[in-house]
């Protein structure tokens, strides 16, 4: 049992709530597969439409989502545009999450 006193240092509700919306992200099964597909390379949105089977605008979309809150970055080649995941960090999420599910 723990003590009925014991400090607990909580971050501020600000960053509570950011992180709230940052895990909602993940909430959709289709922005999981899209970031799974990044998590093995940089690709376009037709090539990501493609290998997941979807439409191109609904890729899109997702991808907007994404980007807003900083889980992919885009690279501009001319006329097209590559996605990858934004840095190590959600490459080690979106690893740890499959390696949680399948123990």
């Amino acid at each position: 049992m723990t003590e009925p006193n014991r400090k607990i240092n909580l971050p501020p509700e600000k960053e509570i709530d950011r992180l709230a919306s940052f895990f909602s992200i993940f909430g959709d099964s289709t922005r999981i597969r899209i970031l799974l597909v990044l998590a093995d390379g940089e690709f376009c949105v037709a090539d990501i439409a493609s290998i997941l089977e979807m439409g191109v605008s609904a890729i899109s979309h997702q991808l907007r989502i994404l980007k807003q809150a900083q889980l992919v970055r885009s690279r501009r080649n001319g006329k097209n545009l590559f996605y990858s995941l934004a840095d190590s960090h959600v490459h080690s999420i979106i690893s740890q999450g499959v390696e949680h599910i399948n123990e």
